[in-house]
Parts: structure tokens; sequence; C-alpha cells
């Protein structure tokens, strides 16, 4: 399925959650790696732009942010893209938005 690219440019972002690590199978517990093969997390982002703000969880491999991340902090995200998804979890079919970042930076 293709991506989006979303453009952050004049938009406000802060850190909503810490990054946690993403697992790939709760299950077994495995992480979730990108195409290079890096371990990924998640972060959750307050993305305020034009009078509407939306809480995103982005997936982020781990080489593409610091330590002390915290929740209120003012960030850029680089290469932020959303893509849809759908998947049977559980015998039930679902579907939605998962969004991606190539790095997220503090604010200067």
């Amino acid at each position: 399925m293709p991506s989006f690219k979303i453009d952050t440019s004049t938009a406000v972002v802060f850190v909503a959650t810490a990054p946690e690590p993403k697992v790939k199978n709760f299950q077994t517990g495995e992480r979730a790696v990108n195409q290079e093969g890096h371990a990924m997390s998640t972060v959750g982002l307050v993305v305020s732009d034009e009078g509407e703000g939306n809480l995103l969880k982005v997936s982020i491999p781990e080489t593409g942010f610091p330590e002390g991340l915290v929740p209120g902090m003012p960030v850029k995200v680089i290469g932020l893209k959303a893509k849809d998804w759908e998947n049977v979890i559980k015998g039930e079919k679902r579907s939605g938005i998962a969004f991606s970042a190539v790095a997220i930076t503090p604010a200067a």
C-alpha cells in the first residue's frame, strides 16, 4: 500500500508520550524492526497546525531520536508519513492509518 508524506513545516509538535519499544508479536515479545534492521519504537506526538490538534502514534527507529524525550517537549519531525493498513486480528478484520517518521529532534 502506498504511503503519503505529511508536511509538518508549519506545525507545532510536542511529545505526548515517551518512546516505548514497538512489539511485532505480542505472544513472543518479538520487537518490530525496519527494513534496515533497526529496532522500532513508538512515540505519541501532538501535532497542531491551522487551528487543529491531533494526537499521533508514530513509529520511529531507535536510532532516530535522542534520549530524554519527555511529554511536553517541543520537537521537529523528519520524514513523517501516513500509510493505511488492513489486517485480521483474532478473526476480525481491522484497518487504520499507521504513522512513521525517519527521526525526531528537539525543536530549536
